[in-house]
């Protein structure tokens, strides 16, 4: 029945294309922006879960 009603939609061909492109784009995307982050920042970042919670505390009313 899904395949009938999909067959008698006119260019619906194209949608799986566009998804696919947009999401080939958006891997390329991040992955970009991953290889050219700062070494400094991912650093930062990976050092947060062990730091002190006192810091967080302190700094809170």
């Amino acid at each position: 029945m899904y395949k009938e009603v999909l067959r008698s939609i006119e260019d619906i061909e194209i949608f799986p294309i566009i998804s696919l492109v947009i999401f080939v784009l958006f891997f390329i995307g991040i992955a970009i922006w991953a290889i050219r982050m700062p070494k400094e920042y991912i650093d930062h970042m990976s050092s947060l879960p062990m730091d002190d919670d006192n810091e967080l505390t302190d700094k809170q009313p």
